[in-house]
């Protein structure tokens, strides 16, 4: 996953000025007791920060992929 991947997750889930909110301010025991942004800029892969996030803030297993897109007719 690309940090782009964990932003559109995160601002699908929470809007997209909550998920700053929480990515610089909630602290994640799995990832290492640091901030989503510290793990990333610590070089944590994005998907297990997603999932640290998921796990502290009860996202439901159904939306821990993203939202379903429905694919574009041309």
């Amino acid at each position: 996953m690309r940090i782009s991947e964990y932003w559109r997750l995160m601002d699908d889930e929470f809007g997209a000025g909550y998920s700053r909110v929480l990515s610089s301010s909630l602290v994640l025991a799995g990832v290492g007791g640091r901030t989503a942004d510290q793990a990333l800029a610590a070089g944590v892969e994005p998907r297990k920060v997603w999932l640290a996030v998921g796990d502290v803030q009860d996202v439901p297993a159904e939306r821990r992929l993203g939202r379903d897109i429905a694919p574009r007719r041309d």
